[in-house]
């Protein structure tokens, strides 16, 4: 299978270079040329298969001959072999017709590890094959950063740089990320927010002449190979519950847009999906957009959620392409707006587009309490944060006729002053991380200056 960039300039390229490239040259993201078809035939045979097996029956489909199907297996088997549920992906009922797709059982505690583990272990193949090394660079609101440490940790052919917003992670976040001392991992503590990490790390793939010298490769949501493996438990949820047969909707709280579009993804492969629901903290400029068609960015609130805590939703892009008719031209001029004065306007069509598969909603920050409180006492379910977003939005969404799926994609663990503040509970981190505050840390605090991170990147990298 071919891919193609957002914004139409950049050649067609198949997967693992792809994966490896990260971002498109032209400043796109890539999409596949076609979405393959699942039929329902196979949907409903998905119910009696594992995690891995689904995984394989999709994720094959875009990868093609490229990799021989015993070693892609192979890759799949070792990517959840570390997580500590059976199911991976387990499904908790909490209401009537109302499901908790936990998302965090890998190690890390957080969604991201489903792709993430998949990735490092898809990008290291491909590096080796090719007799290569690589330099990562990746922007994290928390999560992004622990999960890609951890599975790109000690290899030997890639150099990883995560850039987080100082003081803008929980402490739990932070120490997932500053504990690891291997030597091809660099923590940079940005002073400033997440936007700006990210702004940082998209220059740095739009700069040809560093992006070339450090062979550089990109693990956040840009990355094409994230948002396919996070395809794999909306199919794996839906089945369990009884798809094709009943339609499914799915709430997830987001903020850079690539776990939901995932969900678009499935939904153009086949999978029965009725509304997927946008779940935004007061960090709403996704909510904001669907409601008045205008995109536009403002300054960032630090909220108890704070992955959400972001204003530009860079796998929107993805969802603009595709409402546009994949229109490269015309999802540039926008890009190009957004770059130039912070917002644009979604032509009419193509928001029409977006609201006939689309909800979304803003949650406050006593909203978010008070539902993680409710939850608690009502059904015995202990959220964090970010899912405390999704489940007061589900709980408003709800459709009679089909059953609702919210997404939850952390560990309350991860957030214990917000999970305390609301319940008065202390979550416990599992035993495998109960010595995380009593370890070392390290991490660089530098200037958000686009030439300072190169600077720091270039003397450490070992390409």
């Amino acid at each position: 299978m071919k891919f193609i960039s957002t914004r139409g300039k950049a050649p067609e390229l198949g997967f693992l270079d792809v994966v490896l490239k990260g971002l498109a040259p032209d400043g796109g993201l890539y999409l596949p040329v076609t979405w393959p078809q699942i039929s329902k035939e196979e949907i409903a045979s998905f119910a009696n298969l594992t995690f891995s097996e689904i995984a394989f029956a999709l994720i094959s489909r875009f990868i093609g001959e490229e990799i021989e199907h015993d070693k892609l297996k192979e890759i799949i088997d070792a990517s959840y072999r570390s997580f500590d549920h059976p199911s991976v992906t387990p499904l908790v009922e909490i209401e009537p017709n109302h499901f908790i797709l936990e998302l965090f059982h890998g190690p890390t505690l957080a969604f991201k590890d489903v792709a993430m583990q998949f990735l490092a272990r898809i990008m290291n193949h491909a590096l080796l094959e090719r007799n290569q090394r690589a330099t990562i660079v990746g922007a994290t609101s928390g999560d992004t950063g622990s999960a890609a440490i951890e599975a790109f940790r000690g290899r030997d052919n890639i150099d990883i740089f995560i850039l987080h917003p100082l003081g803008r992670t929980s402490e739990v976040q932070r120490r997932q990320m500053s504990t690891v001392l291997d030597e091809n991992i660099f923590n940079i503590a940005l002073k400033g927010n997440f936007d700006d990490c990210q702004k940082i790390v998209k220059t740095m793939f739009g700069n040809e002449n560093f992006r070339n010298s450090t062979n550089l490769s990109g693990v956040n949501s840009i990355n094409w190979g994230r948002i396919l493996a996070q395809i794999t438990y909306y199919f794996k949820a839906a089945a369990d519950l009884g798809s094709p047969n009943r339609e499914m909707d799915f709430t997830v709280p987001t903020g850079n847009f690539g776990d939901i579009f995932a969900g678009y993804g499935a939904k153009k492969m086949g999978l029965p999906i009725g509304k997927l629901n946008i779940a935004t903290n007061e960090n709403d400029i996704l909510a904001r957009a669907l409601a008045n068609g205008r995109y536009e960015t403002g300054a960032v609130k630090p909220t108890t959620s704070p992955s959400m805590d972001i204003q530009v939703s860079s796998n929107f892009e993805r969802l603009l392409f595709e409402a546009l008719g994949r229109d490269g031209a015309a999802t540039q001029r926008l890009m190009d707006s957004l770059t130039q004065s912070g917002s644009f306007s979604i032509p009419k069509i193509a928001l029409k587009a977006i609201r006939e598969d689309f909800s979304a909603l803003r949650v406050s920050e006593e909203q978010v309490k008070n539902c993680m409180k409710e939850s608690f006492e009502k059904s015995k379910y202990l959220a964090d944060p970010h899912t405390g977003v999704a489940i007061y939005v589900a709980q408003k969404m709800k459709n009679k006729n089909n059953q609702m799926i919210t997404l939850s994609t952390a560990h309350p663990a991860k957030f214990p002053d917000a999970v305390k503040n609301a319940m008065g509970i202390s979550p416990i981190l599992p035993e495998f991380l109960s010595d995380l505050f009593d370890k070392q840390e390290k991490y660089e605090t530098l200037e958000n200056n686009q030439s300072v991170i190169e600077d720091y990147i270039l003397a450490r990298t070992r390409v």
